[in-house]
């Protein structure tokens, strides 16, 4: 073994412990970046061919270790963009130049834009289920977009549904076919009115009138006009004929309605939905005409009043007037050996050949884990094991250098035996 031997496996020992240093130096530094992975440095041996008779001096070997599949502890927030994966899967984000990567670090928060980042400036992107269910692309990014959650307008919800439970006096006369009310005469005769709001296509609110007449035995005819027609007396003649005319029929026995008669009635409601209206719990019984319930759906336009994230990713907008719409769906990602990713700046990550390709699913299946609203996953640092490989890896540097120096003083005193 020759002094520049020594002196070169020394040094090599000086690279693989200034790399440990620098490793545990990262760690420390990052001890509160939410969901950074821990880095390390591994050895391994470097043994040349050695000759007989004498020793050839090799040296080390480094290869440094992020251990991105340890699970950090959550910390929880009061943030509800904060997000956390309590499992094996990887957000999706973006650059602004719409590369796509893999990351743990949750800390999204709205830009001026409604674009959800976080701390490393990367775009969080979804599927947006606005238009139904989301179907993640398997192995790979298409179809994804950036989450965006000020991009709403106001909204406003038509009546398509309702309820109307009133009981018809059994005792009440029958009225005749010209005094009806679907007849819309000044001499319409009727046993009972009601008068209901429903919400139309632009969240405007229209009267609608409903009117109750006997036409025969057990018989009732149900007529529902729009108020806007009604005559200046608020009544009959309306302008515009009825929006609906339906007959109800009940048993005799129990004044129940009869399972052949109709249950709903379909009010085309003027520039809305159609209005189906559930008249099943109607009753003919001896006495007045009486309102039990009435309800009908639809909402006036309302804004958004709070966003919410479910653990399978869903993102809903609950406006303020209580309708909840979901929005987008966040997936997850995982690769098959994640710790063979490239760590990139920003605490983020892309696949290698070594990791393998990216799959693409959802929260709450394939082990992938849930996301935790409100909550960020600490860094997998331990602070005081950091400080003793940084006790360790100066003491090793000291020792190879001390070996690199007793070879260089040795070498001075072979050059020397010349002189």
């Amino acid at each position: 073994m020759t002094f520049g031997g020594v002196m070169r496996t020394s040094v090599s020992g000086m690279n693989a412990q200034a790399s440990r240093l620098a490793t545990a130096a990262d760690n420390i530094a990052n001890t509160d970046t939410a969901g950074y992975k821990r880095a390390s440095l591994e050895f391994s041996s470097l043994v040349p061919q050695n000759s007989t008779g004498s020793y050839v001096s090799g040296g080390v070997l480094t290869t440094i270790r992020n251990e991105i599949t340890t699970q950090g502890s959550l910390e929880y927030t009061t943030s509800i963009t904060d997000l956390a994966v309590n499992g094996n899967g990887f957000f999706v984000v973006s650059d602004t130049d719409g590369a796509n990567f893999l990351t743990r670090a949750g800390s999204f928060v709205p830009d001026g834009d409604g674009r959800l980042i976080n701390a490393g400036g990367y775009i969080l992107m979804g599927y947006s289920v606005s238009n139904g269910a989301a179907n993640a692309v398997a192995n790979g990014f298409a179809g994804l977009e950036e989450v965006n959650i000020f991009n709403l307008a106001l909204q406003a919800t038509p009546s398509v549904a309702g309820n109307f439970q009133v009981n018809f006096p059994s005792n009440a006369p029958v009225t005749a076919p010209a005094d009806l009310p679907s007849a819309n005469a000044a001499t319409a005769d009727f046993a009972g009115k009601t008068s209901i709001v429903a919400i139309d296509n632009l969240g405007n609110e229209v009267v609608l009138d409903i009117y109750a007449a006997k036409t025969a035995a057990e018989t009732w005819e149900v007529t529902v006009y729009d108020r806007a027609d009604a005559a200046a007396t608020g009544g009959f003649p309306y302008a515009a004929g009825p929006l609906s005319t339906d007959t109800l029929t009940y048993n005799a026995t129990d004044g129940q309605l009869a399972g052949a008669s109709t249950s709903l009635i379909t009010v085309p409601v003027p520039n809305g939905a159609a209005l189906t209206i559930d008249m099943s719990q109607t009753t003919q019984l001896a006495t007045d005409y009486t309102v039990i319930d009435v309800a009908v759906d639809g909402n006036a336009p309302s804004s958004v009043d709070l966003f919410e994230i479910s653990g399978d990713g869903v993102v809903y907008a609950t406006y303020d007037n209580g309708a909840r719409v979901a929005l987008y769906q966040i997936p997850l990602a995982n690769v098959a050996s994640p710790d063979n990713l490239a760590v990139a700046t920003g605490n983020v990550f892309q696949p290698t050949a070594l990791s393998g390709d990216v799959q693409i699913s959802f929260a709450e299946t394939g082990g992938l884990g849930t996301i935790v609203s409100g909550a960020l996953e600490k860094s997998t640092v331990d602070l005081a094991n950091e400080l003793t490989t940084v006790i360790e890896a100066q003491r090793s540097y000291t020792a190879n250098s001390r070996v690199f120096q007793t070879g260089s003083e040795l070498l001075d005193v072979l050059v020397n035996l010349s002189r």
